[in-house]
């Protein structure tokens, strides 16, 4: 296994292709000849500042804690800025350094991240910006336009096309779920309608709970609505589907992903923070579903009653393994992710959706377990594609584990706690959150292990750098211990000179 994994590691290697956040951390040693004024305060924080901007949109994109603080260290040294300090919290980055020998003075920068979403958007290109900066092929100067012209370009998609990929998620998901045409069609048209409306929503400024509560709602009540009304004439359906595929469209968007990876890789004020945060969003959908099913119930429309335990999919593992990967290429399209990311997304979702249909169920696998091991390979496999097209990874992460959201789980729960069904509640919601977190935690190690497959070999800096970015009070004593006794041999006359003026 171990010599497997060294030839598997070696042809990786042996392509060329590596993600940005990897050439990063393999950066080569710090220049002598840096590009700007290292002693005037004024070029140094334009560069910290070009470094926090491009921060800002990583964080802003899903970009984990750890990786977006190695690549705004990456940029400031390939400006010559070696040692600087980057700390992230959550929403805010703080890059500090001193500057000067003698009389160090302090810099600063601070950046507040405006919002957390998955708009891929801009991710890709800021991803090229790092790598030309890193090449030296961009100036200081031309990399402040560059920014200019992201902050103020639109989305690669109109919003229009946005909402037609939410719709093709909602619907795939669906049929994936065991739906028929009808559901699936349904569900197109009501994951169009709850995107369309918390869009409006967030140009009201909104907060994004009351959005989440907003979208429960109208993932809820479209099924009431065609439940009754396709029971008129005779014709049966599951709105559990239904809503189960809207409440997988709004869980797509929040960050458990990146608040579990923050957690494993060393960050956990931040991880802390998201995870508060993507709980307190998720019990607004869960709260806007409840609100939904009672107003159902009050105008007459009651949601049919749901088994204690899950009815069997008898959806063919194809159609699932297809569809999957639709809604996954739906939900890329959504976030405008670039037609190359779509691709690999759809791909990536494929490969996981194959190994947890193929082979986990099968060897009757429990659902948290499957989930955790399939997105192993939806990691894995992720990871290798992104750094073979070089895309960011976290596009084909954050996408790739979307047809295995729970939807399901969390519909059931909150249907059986409104109808005094506590134990069959608390357990689907329970299992719920344990399988987000698997699929969550699973593309992270499937991630991990992607990095350490098609890592560049590491180079040091040179020891000289490293000491020269710290004061040593040491080292000032004993330069003037030096200089005192330096002086102090100039003043004294020579001994020859002096002996021969006495003789005569």
């Amino acid at each position: 296994m171990t010599g497997l994994f060294h030839a598997l590691r070696s042809k990786a290697r042996s392509q060329g292709h590596i993600a940005t956040i990897d050439a990063a951390k393999a950066a080569p040693p710090p220049s002598p000849l840096a590009p700007i004024d290292l002693t005037d305060s004024a070029q140094v924080a334009g560069v910290m500042d070009i470094s926090a901007r491009i921060g800002e949109l990583l964080l802003a994109s899903g970009t984990s804690n750890n990786d977006a603080k190695t690549q705004i260290h990456a940029v400031c040294s390939a400006y010559g800025l070696h040692y600087v300090h980057v700390d992230i919290t959550f929403n805010t980055i703080t890059i500090f350094t001193h500057i000067g020998t003698h009389r160090r003075q302090p810099v600063t920068v601070f950046r507040v991240v405006r919002g957390l979403t998955t708009d891929f958007s801009k991710l890709s290109e800021v991803d090229r910006l790092i790598r030309s900066i890193q090449g030296g092929a961009t100036p200081p100067e031309v990399a402040e336009k560059i920014l200019d012209e992201l902050y103020a370009k639109p989305a690669t998609y109109k919003q229009s096309t946005s909402i037609l990929g939410w719709g093709v998620m909602g619907g795939t998901v669906s049929v994936m779920l065991g739906g028929d045409a009808i559901v699936g069609l349904t569900s197109f048209f009501v994951s169009m309608l709850i995107m369309a409306v918390n869009y409006w929503l967030d140009k009201k400024n909104l907060p994004y709970f009351f959005q989440n509560v907003v979208g429960g709602m109208l993932a809820t009540l479209p099924a009431a609505v065609m439940y009754a009304s396709v029971a008129y004439f005779g014709v049966r359906i599951s709105p559990s589907q239904i809503i189960a595929s809207g409440i997988i469209v709004l869980l797509a968007g929040l960050t458990l992903v990146q608040s579990l990876q923050d957690g494993i890789t060393g960050a956990p004020v931040t991880a802390s923070a998201r995870f508060f945060e993507t709980l307190l969003y998720t019990g607004g959908i869960v709260g806007g579903v409840g609100l939904g099913i009672q107003l159902s119930a009050t105008l007459g429309m009651a949601l049919p009653a749901l088994e204690s335990v899950a009815p069997p999919n008898f959806q063919s593992a194809l159609v699932r393994v297809v569809f999957g990967a639709i809604a996954t290429g739906g939900f890329a399209l959504a976030c405008y992710a670039e037609k190359s990311s779509v691709w690999l997304s759809a791909i990536t979702a494929a490969s996981g959706s194959v190994f947890y249909y193929y082979v986990l169920s099968p060897l009757g696998t429990s659902g948290v377990t499957a989930a955790a091991v399939a997105a192993v390979v939806i990691g894995l496999a992720g990871g290798l594609l992104a750094r073979r097209f070089q895309i960011p990874p976290v596009i084909t992460a954050i996408a790739g584990i979307t047809p295995l959201l729970p939807g399901l789980s969390v519909y059931r729960g909150m249907y059986a706690a409104l109808h005094e069904q506590m134990l069959v509640g608390f357990t689907n919601l329970a299992v719920a959150l344990a399988t987000a977190c698997a699929l969550a935690a699973g593309v992270v190690l499937g991630e991990f292990i992607a990095r350490r497959l098609r890592r560049p070999p590491k180079i040091n800096a040179y020891r000289a750098f490293r000491a020269a970015r710290r004061y040593s009070f040491q080292q000032a004593s004993r330069a003037k211990r030096a200089q005192a006794r330096l002086t102090g041999s100039r003043r004294r006359p020579k001994r020859g000179a002096s002996g021969a003026s006495g003789v005569e």
